[in-house]
């Protein structure tokens, strides 16, 4: 796993979001951006994630951050998912692994004894410029928005 570091700078990506509109870093441009990668849609760790980031929502909004979900789930996926718990961000259906290659969250993994390959959840802030300023690899899904305004 290459995963980016702080100081590096983000390659541009476009992937489409839960409704199918293609998205892409230069459209936050200037703007703070926290981008969050989790496993797999509607699983409890990753439910409890994003709705712990829901529910703060407006702090991190004051805060200047803009917030984008990924994962390598289909957009009728993410779209349930937003739906399901009124996310007010975009979740990325990232199928092609384009976005998750580029900051390098997928990689071997290990659950219950198994061993596989898939996507890990962390967290990368991502300044102004478009540089990541933190990532947060250990990421507490209950308490999220904490450690992102910690």
């Amino acid at each position: 796993m290459n995963t980016l570091k702080k100081g590096d700078k983000v390659p541009n990506f476009t992937v489409n979001d839960q409704d199918g509109n293609p998205v892409s870093l230069s459209d936050y441009s200037g703007k703070k951006l926290v981008v969050f990668f989790y496993p797999a849609a509607s699983t409890p760790g990753c439910t409890a994630e994003a709705c712990n980031l829901r529910d703060n929502y407006s702090e991190l909004q004051a805060q200047g951050y803009s917030l984008l979900g990924v994962s390598a789930d289909t957009e009728k996926k993410q779209s349930n998912f937003r739906n399901k718990y009124e996310f007010p961000f975009p979740l990325l259906a990232d199928t092609e692994k384009e976005v998750i290659n580029t900051f390098g969250v997928w990689g071997p993994k290990k659950f219950m004894g198994r061993e596989y390959d898939g996507i890990h959840r962390m967290t990368f802030l991502i300044d102004e410029n478009g540089v990541v300023d933190q990532v947060i690899e250990k990421v507490k899904t209950k308490d999220h928005a904490a450690q992102i305004l910690g």
